[in-house]
């Protein structure tokens, strides 16, 4: 009997012993997981030490909000540094295109165009000359809530903002960011001056800067070209009705394009492009003279001189106005139009997103749909990685990004910089056919306008469909001048129209590299595994 009772105990403690390592072991491997969501004191990390955060950015923007949320799911410990947390006001981000909104649904961001009285945009109605036509999103094949939205820019920030600080592994806090941290070629961390004035630093193994258009950190990190094509002078008419309702209106006026587009139920942004970095002053009442009587004036505009008694608006007649009164009350603001190639400097710890990294004209509203495509883009090559310690490696493998990124933001940015050129007056016969061929082209309906348009909104981001078309725009424009019976000056003016339209289309592309625009997949990068698989 005794010897079965020490038998027993001796088991049991072998049993328990072995159960007790058992636990053990699995707490310690929890604890070491590097993507184990935290609390939000374990996230904050007191100290700023490396280790206790994976990611910092910098700017709580469209692109920085929506990385920490994505990032914060699965697993991260992020720190946001925004400069200024209140609620931005700004004339331009308010147009979302219907393939931004599919990425906005991916990164798990959907809801955040909800409770903003967000207008959805269903296409563009074009006007030139008196004449109209309207272009429809190809969204046939989308589910029913699959849209362009249009909203004020500041709500639709506080929303992103809201989503991303509900995690409790994302901090994010006010302050100035002041400097990059780089030890020997590797970026560890910022210097930022908090909301109260202290000078701080907080380290982590990347560092994400998307600090926007006028970036401070940009040129550690790649090689600026800015270019300022012109401005953009804001106003919102109140209370007046589109004439195609939930479509952005874009105007083919003297001397460049205006749009007109919902941002909610009772608002509309007009939008008036003016060439140039010099515009008139608003502070004097220079800008309110300008928008009546070059913009707006009150008798219309004679279609040619032959014919002053036939008038039209540069600005559609149910807008006119409502446009007028929106310049008459004086709450009128500009901002200029920025256009920036990605000129990337890979450098281990750190990567460059947003309006720091990339810009192209406002006129076709893509810069939301680039900048969330290229979030998502980086969340899925992270989200494989267990362990970001490793900088080097990490970096190398980040610049397949800049290949990824290409079809997307490629064909939204050229898009965005030849459509100016050609949407902007000029006193070059051969640019004038070529304005009122594309007018035309788009006016023929079926594939004629829903490739141009599929292309505009994200939906069928194919560069080789873009140069295609935009080839097919100037043959048509050339043949329509050749009918019915060709001469030596309109064959010589054709001849411009092609030649114009190289001249429009190479240089953009050439900026964005031919190689990784037209052939990705004979780029090393494109290929590359995460480092630790």
């Amino acid at each position: 009997m005794y010897v079965q009772y020490v038998t027993g105990f001796v088991v049991a403690s072998i049993l328990a012993f072995v159960f007790w390592r058992r636990r053990s072991g699995n707490s310690g491997r929890q604890h070491s997981d590097p993507i184990r969501r935290r609390s939000g004191e374990e996230a904050r990390g007191s100290d700023g030490e490396a280790g206790q955060l994976d990611v910092i950015i910098v700017g709580a923007g469209v692109v920085g909000s929506a990385l920490a949320y994505a990032l914060g799911k699965d697993g991260r410990r992020v720190h946001l540094i925004e400069r200024d947390l209140s609620e931005p006001d700004r004339i331009v981000g308010e147009l979302l295109q219907p393939g931004g909104y599919l990425k906005l649904v991916e990164l798990g961001l959907g809801d955040c165009v909800q409770e903003i009285d967000a207008q959805h945009v269903f296409g563009y109605a074009l006007f030139k000359d008196g004449k109209d036509t309207k272009v429809s999103y190809p969204l046939e094949k989308y589910h029913v809530d699959v849209a362009g939205r249009s909203f004020h820019h500041g709500r639709f920030i506080q929303r992103l903002r809201k989503k991303a600080s509900s995690l409790p592994n994302v901090q994010m806090e006010q302050g100035t960011v002041t400097a990059l941290i780089e030890d020997h070629g590797t970026v560890r961390g910022v210097r930022y001056k908090s909301k109260n004035g202290d000078e701080l630093k907080v380290h982590a193994p990347l560092t994400v800067v998307c600090d926007g258009c006028f970036s401070n950190l940009r040129r550690s990190l790649c090689n600026p070209k800015v270019d300022v094509p012109s401005c953009f002078v804001g106003l919102v008419l109140e209370n007046c009705k589109l004439p195609y309702p939930n479509h952005g209106h874009v105007i083919l006026a003297d001397p460049s394009p205006i749009l007109f587009y919902p941002i909610s139920g009772n608002e509309v942004r007009c939008l008036v492009d003016i060439p140039g970095q010099k515009v008139p002053s608003i502070a004097n009442g220079e800008m309110a003279r300008y928008l009546s009587s070059i913009v707006a004036p009150q008798g219309g505009i004679p279609f040619t001189v032959l014919t002053p008694h036939l008038l039209y608006y540069q600005i559609p007649s149910q807008l006119h106005e409502a446009f007028l009164s929106a310049v008459n009350k004086g709450n009128v603001k500009m901002m200029p139009n920025r256009s920036m190639p990605a000129n990337p400097q890979p450098t281990p710890g750190a990567v460059l997103l947003g309006d720091a990294f990339n810009m192209r004209h406002p006129l076709t509203g893509g810069g939301m749909t680039v900048a969330l495509s290229d979030t998502a883009v980086l969340v899925n090559l992270l989200k494989p990685l267990r362990d970001l310690s490793d900088a080097s490696s990490l970096c190398k493998y980040l610049e397949s990004f800049y290949t990824l990124r290409k079809p997307v933001a490629s064909t939204i940015n050229t898009l965005a910089g030849a459509l100016y050129k050609v949407f902007c007056t000029s006193p070059d016969l051969a640019m004038k056919e070529m304005q009122q061929a594309c007018f035309d082209y788009l006016s023929l309906g079926g594939v004629f306008s829903s490739g141009p348009i599929a292309l505009l909104s994200g939906l069928n981001p194919r560069p080789l469909s873009l140069v295609l078309h935009f080839f097919a725009v100037a043959i048509y424009g050339v043949g329509r001048l050749l009918m019915p019976f060709p001469s030596p000056r309109r064959l010589w003016i054709g001849a411009r129209i092609i030649s114009g339209a190289a001249n429009i289309i190479f240089p953009i592309i050439k900026a964005e590299g031919v190689r990784q625009m037209f052939f990705p997949k004979t780029v090393s990068a494109y290929y590359r595994n995460p480092p630790d698989s």
